[in-house]
């Protein structure tokens, strides 16, 4: 029982040398971690352009259906008033005829 508290309190003076001493592995496991963290943020960063540019390309589509949907509203009014003028135009032409 002695040896494995002895091996135990080893490993964990090995493993406390190894986490504050300047390791190779220590190093190579910082760097790992700051690339993943670098590769995470830039991926973030993207989706959260693409999401942007998303969002603005929905509101230009909602613009030019907005501006569509006046363009045809104002040539139905057109039409409509070129129908009434049309007939206007025959019940005047009806009247006097009838009228000489």
């Amino acid at each position: 029982m002695k040896k494995i508290i002895a091996l135990t309190a080893v490993l964990v003076m090995g493993a406390l040398g190894m986490a504050c001493s300047d390791s190779g592995a220590n190093n190579a496991a910082a760097n790992a971690n700051k690339a993943f963290t670098n590769a995470m943020n830039a991926a973030n960063s993207a989706m959260a352009n693409a999401a942007n540019q998303m969002s603005n390309a929905n509101a230009q589509m909602s613009n030019a259906m907005k501006d569509m949907s006046n363009a045809m509203t104002n040539m139905s009014k057109d039409v409509n008033k070129m129908a009434d003028n049309k007939m206007a135009n025959n019940k005047m032409a009806n009247s006097t005829t009838k009228n000489k």
